[in-house]
């Protein structure tokens, strides 16, 4: 069993976003969209203030209201992408928000969280993805011909995972609410990724001995931030991201790296 560190590689990480930003003539901003965020999204906007502070980056947080309609949100995008380098829209969005019009809204030379990514071969990687790949090159984790199984199919984890495994060679295989034999599916894969922000969603009898699982799922329970794996399935595997303390700090960095990116473009 190994727990990754995603805190030290994190930490890696953010020397190399200080030396980008040393060679920037001007302080980098970037503004964060959101609409009355819930339990997990408060965490991860704490998370990208502290670390845009401990950056030296110019955080701008907007919180609008649940009643907002997609117009709104839109012209709330367009205006601020005006005057910021980045531009973050914190999802889920409300359900009756069109969330395809307001991403779509976000230009991108300033689409830090690249949603527009089709698994091609680009350094400006959606975040979750570029923390996956991190992890997978330190540990020395090998894609090409492995069976992956997937998670979920959300705009953050799921459908950029499954076009970056299906771009380095991998088998992939989608689990959602409409799979069926789900356990036999999870029991053969040699890397599971996991997105859906349910607790206790993968267990130790869904996986074989010496899997990898990168668990990218965030929730609350108890009070508590944890991800989509339970504990017992550090008992069989090869490699396992807890939460907190695995993908999520990655995450955040890898924001600002794309930032950066960005900026010294535009």
């Amino acid at each position: 069993m190994n727990l990754a560190d995603g805190k030290s590689l994190a930490l890696r990480v953010t020397d190399e976003v200080i030396d980008l930003i040393k060679n920037e003539s001007s302080v980098p901003k970037i503004t964060v969209i959101a609409c009355e965020p819930n339990f997990e999204t408060k965490k991860f906007l704490a998370l990208k203030k502290a670390k845009a502070e401990t950056l030296g980056v110019e955080m701008k947080n907007i919180i609008l209201s649940n009643n907002n309609g997609t117009s709104e949100l839109v012209e709330t995008v367009e205006t601020e992408a005006k005057k910021a380098d980045g531009i973050i829209v914190q999802l889920p969005l409300p359900a009756h928000i069109d969330t395809d019009q307001v991403l779509g809204a976000i230009p991108k030379n300033k689409d830090v969280d690249a949603f527009g990514y089709e698994g091609e071969k680009t350094e400006i990687l959606p975040p979750v993805v570029g923390a996956i790949e991190e992890m997978a090159k330190f540990y020395k984790i090998e894609w090409n011909g492995k069976k992956v199984v997937v998670f979920g199919q959300g705009r953050l984890v799921g459908k950029p995972v499954v076009a970056y495994a299906t771009a380095m060679g991998a088998e992939v295989t989608i689990i959602d609410e409409t799979s069926t034999d789900v356990k036999e599916k999870t029991k053969n894969a040699d890397i599971i990724v996991l997105g859906v922000g349910r607790p206790n969603l993968l267990t130790a009898d869904m996986v074989k001995e010496g899997v990898v699982v990168f668990d990218a799922g965030a929730s609350e329970d108890g009070g508590l931030l944890v991800g989509d794996a339970n504990l017992s399935v550090a008992s069989k595997a090869l490699l396992l991201t807890p939460v907190p303390g695995g993908i999520g700090p990655l995450t955040v960095i890898l924001l600002f790296r794309n930032l950066l990116k960005l900026k010294s473009r535009q």
